[in-house]
């Protein structure tokens, strides 16, 4: 570039992008990343569209098919995307729709009173972001058809047929050149959101289709998601691995100062709150204003009821809302004509109505359920006060924790081998099973910025521990003493600080076995029920070990995989060495570095959570009582689990 040009910086330097090449340059801005999430993003937001014809009153049966190219198929039985001509942009309103961001007819509050999407981009978004999309219309006896390649249209809408029938098809190819990670489909992950919208959407059919994979008897991988009973349905499917204490779902449905309110509660002999909120059918994770409702009238309903019944009349110490909500599985699901959203990831509602529409529903139900069912009512107090005994233990544990925390570096762990940096966005600390690969990772670690805590054995299970029991525990709080985390005000004896977080890599290392992935998934059980915020924010990570060591003379290949293994022992030919390693301690601290340990050559799996309430229930499965489901979930995924005979 010339230095005339480089310094000339004028108007015509500006690039005004315009709706669909803005998209193209910054699809982030628009699906949050272009990752995995983003490109299942897709799907939701063409969903989104089928279900805001349900919530319309106007269809009920929607088909999602992922197609052997991994193209995906969107069909429903609604009204179909208008065609007739736009008066304003001089072509037919589907290729509005399709091609123009922010057109379509959630805008119109004729046409919608509400509409499901966080981000209400839409289906053009998908277009804009798609090598390939097809749009098919069922609508006034015609069958009506426009294609487009990246977000233009390829000719004018056309009828290619007749029909009897209405509903819109979409079927896209996602842009390689966008998603570059994958354009690969996960079905379990569609499965999940499209269960959760069958849920959520009482009375819908949802039926989604994996082409890319058949059965034993050479059908496709099919299932059918439809409730007849909603958010009921909804939470005995998320607390179906826990005990019950009541025996009924308390649940109500209706309408509370112009806005709709579905909710569904129960009891169960676990020690965690698990509460979900939704908004217009999106998962808000960060809660807000319809959650502080549903916990204002859940305490004051309660907290009256227990006084009026005198069953409060011997307790020696103060009962708190959280008390209330301990061993609680609840779903909030409102409908709002114009969401106001807040928080980091734009997942908190802000509406400030919601929060007494909420309260004055959860409340009128509670009082009606308590009054026609007085032994459910007593075993919901009795929780209660049990609840409050364990939150005045647990404080006191937690202070334990906190005063350790705070103290100078002499207060950190004995076992801690920190390392020398003190960025926190630089250092790395890994959790390593046992003293024996602790000892041989602190050899082989980095000691500038890779610090190493070895864990005695297995963890607690915080799933099925009273708190103050977790705060006792000494690995425990060796984990929050190294990572500098506290927890617990007086406000919310809950609320995570991580002001003072030291590492902003937490990287779990286990042996490639069974007893090491168990490890795993305790120590993953208690990030996800006591630092869920570090688990957003990207914090936590799990190392891959390799599971072999391949040899031929002087030739040396590692191998995560047994595929992997085969082809490599292939390669070098007849005479191979292979060599399985069946802990960390195997490795010296040469290979370990060279394999799990060094940033140049490693492979870390950053843990996410792409939907909150089926972590949650995947969660309670693994490691709660019941061993039926915890069985079924090992056999199904039994493919990915490495045993040792």
């Amino acid at each position: 570039m010339s230095e005339e040009k480089k310094h000339n910086y004028s108007a015509d330097s500006i690039q005004a992008l315009e709706g669909m090449e803005h998209v193209r340059m910054r699809p982030s801005m628009y699906i949050g990343d272009v990752g995995v999430r983003g490109l299942h993003h897709l799907v939701y937001e063409v969903v989104d569209n089928s279900i805001d014809e349900a919530l319309a009153g106007h269809c009920d049966t929607i088909t999602v098919d992922i197609n052997e190219d991994n193209s995906i198929t969107v069909r429903d039985n609604g009204r179909g995307i208008p065609v007739g001509l736009h008066k304003k942009e001089g072509v037919s309103a589907l290729e509005v729709v399709m091609t123009k961001i922010g057109a379509g007819g959630k805008f119109d509050k004729d046409s919608y009173k509400v509409s499901g999407g966080l981000h209400g981009v839409g289906v053009s978004c998908v277009n804009a972001l798609s090598d390939h999309l097809k749009a098919t219309v069922y609508r006034e006896g015609k069958v009506w058809q426009q294609e487009y390649e990246r977000g233009k249209s390829l000719y004018p809408v056309k009828t290619i047929g007749e029909t009897d029938i209405t509903g819109t098809e979409v079927t896209f190819l996602p842009d390689r050149s966008i998603f570059q990670q994958t354009i690969v489909y996960n079905y379990d992950t569609l499965a999940t959101r499209m269960r959760e919208l069958a849920y959520l959407n009482k009375g819908i059919t949802i039926t989604l289709t994996d082409k890319r994979e058949q059965d034993d008897e050479g059908n496709d991988i099919s299932e059918v998601f439809h409730s007849t009973e909603g958010l009921s349905e909804f939470v005995k499917f998320l607390d179906g691995t826990r005990t019950q204490i009541i025996q009924d779902v308390i649940a109500m449905e209706g309408e509370k100062n112009g806005i709709p309110v579905e909710v569904a509660m129960v009891y169960n002999d676990s020690y965690a709150e698990n509460l979900h909120s939704y908004v217009n059918n999106i998962n808000t994770h960060e809660g807000g204003t319809h959650l502080s409702g549903f916990r204002r009238g859940l305490t004051n309903t309660l907290k009256k009821y227990a006084d009026d019944s005198g069953l409060l009349k011997n307790v020696k110490f103060e009962i708190s809302g959280d008390d209330f909500r301990e061993g609680l599985t609840a779903i909030v699901s409102v409908k709002v004509a114009e969401p106001q959203f807040e928080g980091q990831t734009k997942t908190k509602l802000g509406n400030r109505e919601v929060t007494s529409a909420v309260s004055q529903a959860v409340s009128e139900m509670l009082t009606d359920y308590l009054e026609e069912n007085p032994n459910d009512a007593k075993t919901i107090v009795q929780k209660v006060i049990l609840a409050a005994q364990a939150r005045h233990a647990a404080r006191k544990a937690r202070e334990m924790v906190q005063r350790k925390t705070v103290m100078s570096i002499g207060g950190l762990p004995g076992k801690l081998s920190d390392c020398s940096e003190t960025d926190p966005a630089e250092c790395e600390i890994f959790l390593v099973e046992g003293d024996s690969a602790g000892g041989t990772a602190k050899q082989g670690r980095d000691r500038n910025f890779q610090a190493i805590l070895p864990l005695r054995g297995k963890i607690l299970n915080v799933e099925k521990a009273m708190q103050h029991k977790v705060f006792e525990n000494e690995e425990i709080k060796n984990m929050f003493t190294a990572l500098g985390v506290t927890i617990g005000t007086e406000e919310d004896p809950r609320e995570l600080n991580l002001t003072k977080l030291r590492y902003h890599k937490v990287v779990i290392m286990c042996d490639a076995d069974v007893d090491g992935s168990h490890i795993a998934t305790l120590i993953l059980t208690f990030f996800f029920r006591y630092m869920r915020e570090m688990v957003e924010q990207g914090y936590i990570y799990i190392a891959t070990p390799p599971l072999y060591l391949v040899k031929k003379g002087q030739k040396r290949e590692y191998a995560w995989d047994d595929n992997q293994r085969d082809l490599i022992a292939q390669k070098l030919g007849g005479g191979v060495t292979i060599q399985r390693y069946k802990g960390l301690g195997e490795m010296n601290a040469e290979q370990l570095w060279d394999t799990t340990m060094n940033p140049e050559f490693r492979t870390l799996r950053q843990v996410t959570i792409d939907n909150l309430t089926e972590a949650d229930r995947i969660f309670s499965m693994l490691m709660g009582d019941e061993v039926p489901p915890r069985r079924d979930f090992i056999e199904k995924n039994a493919k990915y689990a490495n045993i040792d005979a």
